[in-house]
C-alpha cells in the first residue's frame, strides 16, 4: 500500500457519483467535462447532465481531491493524490476511527478474533511502526 500522501484533501467524504467521477480521473489522468460525460453516458441505460458533470468536478476540487488547470477556453481537472494514496489515507482515517471510539478491551477482543493471516499482516504494520519510530528518534 502506498504511504500517506503529504496532500491530504480538506473534506474526505464523496457521494456515490464524485466517487465515480474520481475513478474516471484516476483512469484517464486528466480529463474535460467532456471526457467524464462521455464515459458516464457510455452505460446507455445512464443519464446525467453534462453540467452535473461540471458541478461535480468543481465539487471535487474544492474539497481538495482534484487541481483544475486552464486550457486555452476551457478547463481540465486531474488528480492530487492517486488512487493508492486515497486508500492509505482511507485506511488510516478508519484505523483512527476505530481505536479512537473503541476501548482497550474491544480493541484486544478483535484482535483475539483475528485469522493467523491478520495476525502476520498486524505483525509486518507493527515491525513498519517500530522502524517509523526508529527513523524518527534518530532524526
Amino acid at each position: 500500500m502506498a504511504a500517506l500522501p503529504n496532500h491530504r484533501p480538506k473534506h474526505l467524504s464523496l457521494g456515490p457519483l464524485e466517487r465515480e467521477i474520481l475513478h474516471i480521473v484516476w483512469e484517464l489522468g486528466t480529463v474535460s467535462v467532456k471526457d467524464v460525460h462521455d464515459r458516464i453516458l457510455a452505460d446507455p441505460d445512464r443519464e446525467l447532465a453534462y453540467t452535473s458533470v461540471t458541478t461535480v468536478l468543481n465539487r471535487l476540487t474544492n474539497k481538495g481531491w482534484l487541481a483544475r488547470d486552464k486550457q486555452r477556453r476551457s478547463f481540465t481537472w486531474r488528480s492530487l493524490i492517486s488512487q493508492d494514496q486515497a486508500k492509505a489515507l482511507e485506511s488510516y482515517e478508519q484505523l483512527n476511527q476505530f481505536l479512537a471510539v473503541s476501548n482497550p478491551d474491544v480493541v484486544a477482543a478483535f484482535a483475539d478474533s483475528l485469522d493467523q493471516t491478520s495476525v502476520e499482516q498486524l505483525e509486518a504494520i507493527a515491525a513498519k511502526l517500530r522502524a517509523v519510530r526508529k527513523a524518527r528518534e534518530a532524526q
